[in-house]
């Protein structure tokens, strides 16, 4: 690990963006127009967190980088599979984001939703058609494990919490149930699969990586709801105060922003110390930490 973060994070996005590049059925297959709109929506944007979580739990269970790669990009996919659906009327409304117009303006409803679904399965093939662990065993666990995190019992059931939650006020422990499911869960899969990819953690140690992403993804919520309650659109590459103007519940909404920022520090303590067992090995994932919890207020 001798190159700086900002160098490694640089290289680990330009890895996943050449590779999911690649593996996206080009813009010329027929059917041209949702090839298109897949590729749209995944390609070109975003900060790529939840590949550099899975580089970074790799590194840290010295995992062939190509078998990581490939579970990286099935997450991904999964995500952006999930702004695409989120952003449609029907969901939050939306009509930017990360700087450019939704899929569903660029193109329209119906196409945005076979993206949506199409980005989904292709994540699913990927995870099945190469060999990402030496035990087969292993890699039927991190296809059940990601499938878990995209259902009901993960991402589309947070975001079905949070579309009933809408003009309720919900404690803090309803909030981060929701949140455990709709964000956490895939930034769990993230790690969990990066780490799948190798073979040299026990059960103990997989908890506590588990328990480190439990932590980082609500830090990311938490982050973020700081974000569009202080950020501009311009910063955001979304439409900011959306929350606020559809009268969700947020950690700002029900902490203020102070102390919205005080869990995010708190969580990512917490974060830190299910790592105090990997030493130096975990340098990454602390740095990807601070990467998602120190983006600018």
């Amino acid at each position: 690990m001798n190159a700086d973060f900002k160098t490694w994070a640089s290289n680990c996005q330009s890895h996943i963006e050449t590779f999911l590049e690649s593996h996206l059925p080009a813009a010329n297959t027929t059917p041209e127009r949702l090839h298109q709109a897949m590729r749209y929506s995944v390609l070109g944007g975003g900060k790529r967190v939840r590949p550099l979580l899975s580089f970074a739990a790799g590194e840290l269970n010295q995992a062939d980088t190509a078998r990581v790669t490939t579970a990286a990009a099935a997450v991904e996919l999964i995500h952006a599979y999930s702004l695409v659906h989120d952003d449609l009327p029907c969901m939050d409304d939306d009509v930017l984001r990360r700087g450019k117009p939704t899929c569903h303006i660029a193109y329209d409803e119906a196409t945005a939703l076979l993206t949506g679904d199409s980005l989904q399965s292709l994540a699913f093939q990927l995870l099945s058609e190469e060999c990402l662990a030496d035990d087969p065993s292993i890699q039927l666990k991190m296809i059940k494990q990601l499938a878990q995190a995209s259902g009901s019992r993960g991402m589309a059931g947070g975001q079905a919490f949070d579309l009933d939650s809408v003009g309720k006020t919900l404690t803090l422990p309803d909030l981060e149930f929701m949140h455990i499911h709709k964000t956490g869960a895939l930034i769990r899969s993230a790690v969990m699969l990066g780490a799948y990819c190798g073979g040299n953690l026990n059960d103990k140690q997989l908890e506590q990586l588990d328990h480190f992403a439990k932590c980082v993804g609500l830090a990311f919520q938490v982050v973020d709801d700081v974000l569009d309650a202080e950020a501009t659109t311009a910063t955001l590459g979304k439409t900011a105060g959306k929350d606020a103007e559809n009268n969700k519940p947020t950690y700002v909404s029900i902490l203020g922003v102070s102390q919205a920022r005080e869990l995010a520090d708190t969580l990512r303590q917490d974060a830190f110390n299910a790592l105090k067992d990997f030493d130096d090995k975990a340098t990454r994932l602390r740095q990807v930490t601070d990467f998602i919890i120190q983006r600018k207020f």
